[in-house]
């Protein structure tokens, strides 16, 4: 009997993963190719997201923890300051993780473009282009590396790669 129920959840969950798996939608988050050039920008910059996301929510690497995070963006006018912490931080810790890992890149690239975007423009812009001036540059390189990961996808050796096959 219990040979038969599980026979049968099986297939059914086979039938119902197939099924979903084809839906466009999804179709279109996991597609990728096997290209190099995806891995060579998401590994580097997977792992600049993961630090930074850690510095804001953790303290790591010298950064302020949540905590502090917090009151440096409510004091800059990103209120609530926790929240918008909490989420650029996270953004940036599991978003660089997604990268890393080759899973759900597009929506993980997405995201972590918003982000930069925010950080450009509600950051660094009025100090013009250069970090030696507190500028946008690296932000500007880390949104074309993320706008750039939303449009090709995961690329070679991802897990998107592999659910999509």
């Amino acid at each position: 009997m219990n040979t038969a129920l599980n026979t049968t959840l099986n297939t059914t969950l086979n039938t119902t993963l197939n099924t979903t798996m084809k839906t466009p939608l999804l179709n279109r988050i996991f597609a990728t190719d096997e290209s190099l050039s995806s891995l060579i920008l998401r590994i580097p910059i997977g792992v600049i997201f993961i630090a930074h996301g850690g510095q804001k929510l953790f303290g790591l690497f010298g950064g302020y923890g949540l905590e502090g995070t917090a009151k440096w963006m409510a004091s800059i006018g990103l209120e609530p300051g926790y929240l918008m912490a909490l989420m650029a931080g996270s953004a940036e810790l599991f978003g660089g993780l997604a990268l890393i890992l080759g899973l759900l890149v597009r929506p993980a690239a997405l995201v972590l473009a918003v982000t930069m975007l925010v950080a450009i423009f509600s950051v660094h812009f009025s100090n013009g282009l250069f970090i030696s001036n507190k500028g946008y540059e690296f932000a500007l390189a880390l949104f074309a590396a993320s706008a750039a990961l939303v449009f090709s996808g995961a690329g070679r050796f991802s897990l998107d790669g592999i659910i999509s096959k």
